[in-house]
């Protein structure tokens, strides 16, 4: 289920006149957000295979988990490379790409992570460079709390003279939003811009590109629970290249993907936003970082699935220690598949492999891998398909955690913080028929030295980083069917956890144990008529009890769009918008306030 792809709009509604977008990795209905411009991990927030904690919104500061983990376990990985920040995994989901750039993401667990993703043991988040087609759009939204967004995208791709196989791409955009936030002292203001450059032929694919993206927001509460209007003020650059080359026939296709990018990542934190000098902190961090990963088909049986990356990284900052303020990352990864044919409709595969994980400053690890999988596919493109596995995956902890005072201020770090290590032990099926999805998952995961940020009610003016040991077991379902006028994907997921923290001194958890054991989720797309569509995604969720958390354990989220394309003006789309439509006030951190409902009405001219 780990790279599940569960296309949403039916290839035979491409016609319509309302705009349809391919849900492709995403099980969500809707994929813009209501309250500011779409980002990369704004179809994640209704997504049933993540859970999306926000603080003031997804787009402001969103920790992204992946089956009960926290903020840090999950990667975010663009063509090869995992974006890493050194700093802290809240800033992880901080990338300055236009969605039209990149494909729906795919969610990868167990074997896949542990193959491709880079310092992230439970999950990663994973997008591909889509090829560039001549395409624009310029959009304009309004919206409560005197929201306000203004968009402009636009594309070209030329082929070259004397060349008719290969063509030349541009894409830019510009990005910018504000609002005074669905609660008070909840305002943003946030603006990015990104452009690239790309080369293609029948077997490649090249792309250079360039994002800036600058974000301020505020929120009470926003990561200490002691009723004070905190902000953020956040400045993001990324240069990104990134080659993919296909090679082979038949049987023997095969791929190798190269990335290499610099990011570098400001962040100014404000404590109290009436008293600044109360206390602020300065970091900047940078990335250099370069890729590979590819899959090298030997044969009809075997293959090769590989991938490698290396990292450097420094951080300057006012209140870390300066003894600790650069690391090298290394991991190599290689995953041998072999296939065999038990006769013309059934199939099995093995895949046997390892991981080697490395730093300048930690221990290594080596992680075994491997799984075993049974296909039936028959003539008319239905499939069944079975799997068990085991993988290993590990990562270290960020700056934050284990490069501050371990005595003194909001965050205590703990320098004697160990290598992080995940085992998950998974069962599961898939089922694809004709007009219907279902896949299913029950895994069983081990977490040991797992970094978390904890209180105690005996030192109620910090937070503090600890190690934990947690076993939890999951299970997973997500159904998707298709009628003649409507697509349905629906969910539910259950969670189960046992910890030990080894101290008596946690009295309670801000993120390992702030999870939901039950949750559900329900998104619908009806389109009623050739000009009009209705989007719906519901969430329900029964959250673990927190000592901290204010308000109930339980809450309902929904968010609706109605989408208008009036046949006179071709390309013409008027949205009207509602998110927490029943203006939920549940603390998805707790401590922290939940948002209020937003509401917004957009206007976008596509050519």
């Amino acid at each position: 289920m780990s790279t599940s792809s569960f296309d949403v709009n039916a290839s035979s509604r491409a016609e319509r006149a309302v705009e349809k977008i391919t849900i492709e990795g995403a099980a969500t209905a809707n994929d813009k957000p209501v309250g500011t411009f779409n980002s990369p991990i704004s179809n994640l927030e209704y997504d049933p295979r993540v859970d999306l904690q926000s603080r003031n919104m997804a787009e402001a500061q969103a920790d992204v988990t992946i089956r009960g983990g926290i903020f840090e376990n999950t990667g975010f990985r663009v063509g090869s490379a995992t974006l890493i920040d050194p700093q802290t995994g809240h800033y992880f989901a901080e990338i300055p790409i236009a969605p039209e750039m990149l494909s729906n993401p795919s969610i990868f667990t167990g074997v896949d992570n542990a193959l491709y993703g880079v310092n992230s043991s439970v999950g990663t988040v994973s997008y591909g460079w889509r090829p560039v087609q001549t395409a624009g759009s310029v959009s304009v939204g309004v919206g409560n709390n005197n929201f306000n967004l203004q968009r402009v995208h636009g594309a070209v791709k030329l082929p070259i003279d004397g060349k008719p196989a290969w063509h030349v791409g541009v894409e830019g955009e510009y990005s910018r939003s504000e609002s005074d936030g669905t609660i008070e002292n909840g305002d943003h203001n946030f603006e990015r811009a990104s452009g690239r450059v790309q080369l293609t032929s029948e077997l490649s694919q090249t792309d250079l590109f360039y994002g800036y993206q600058q974000k301020f927001f505020g929120w009470p509460n926003l990561y200490t629970p002691f009723n004070v209007n905190e902000t953020e003020d956040l400045e993001t650059r990324l240069i990104m290249l990134n080659h993919l080359q296909r090679y082979g026939e038949g049987d023997t296709a095969s791929h190798v993907e190269v990335s290499a990018y610099y990011r570098k990542h400001n962040d100014h934190y404000v404590f109290s936003r009436e008293n600044p000098a109360a206390f602020e902190a300065f970091h900047e961090t940078q990335v250099k970082s370069l890729a590979l990963s590819g899959s090298h088909n030997a044969s009809q049986r075997i293959s090769i699935h590989y991938a490698a990356q290396l990292t450097r990284d420094d951080i300057e900052s006012t209140t870390l220690e300066n003894n600790f303020t650069s690391r090298d990352y290394y991991k190599v990864s290689v995953v041998p598949e072999y296939r065999t044919q038990l006769n013309e409709n059934e199939s099995v595969a093995f895949r046997l492999g390892g991981a080697f994980d490395d730093t300048n400053r930690d221990d290594d690890r080596f992680s075994f891998v491997g799984d075993i999988s049974w296909l039936k596919q028959t003539n008319i493109n239905t499939s069944r398909t079975i799997y068990l596995s085991y993988a290993e995956a590990t990562q270290v902890a960020g700056y934050t955690a284990i490069g501050g005072s371990t005595t003194s201020g909001l965050f205590r770090s703990n320098d004697a913080l160990q290598r992080e290590v995940s085992k998950n032990l998974e069962l599961g099926a898939s089922f694809d028929q004709l007009s219907w999805k279902v896949d299913t998952a029950l895994f069983y995961r081990w977490d040991n030295e797992l970094t978390d940020w904890t209180y105690s009610f005996d030192s109620t003016s910090a937070r503090s980083a600890n190690p934990v040991d947690i076993e939890t077991l999951g299970v997973e379902l997500i159904a998707l069917k298709r009628f003649d006028s409507a697509d349905v994907v629906a969910s539910y997921a259950y969670l189960d956890k046992s910890e030990d923290y080894r101290s008596e001194e946690v009295d309670a958890s801000f993120y390992a144990l702030n999870y939901p054991p039950h949750r559900a989720t329900l998104g619908v797309i009806w389109f009623v008529s050739d000009t009009v569509e209705i989007r719906v995604d519901n969430e329900w969720r029964k959250q673990e009890a927190n000592a901290l958390r204010n308000g109930p354990d339980s809450a309902f989220f929904s968010h609706a769009t109605l989408t208008y394309a009036p046949t006179q003006i071709k390309g013409l789309n008027f949205v009207l918008a509602v998110d927490n439509l029943w203006d939920e006030r549940f603390e998805e951190i707790p401590g922290t306030p939940g948002r209020g409902d937003q509401y917004s009405a957009t206007v976008t001219y596509f050519w």
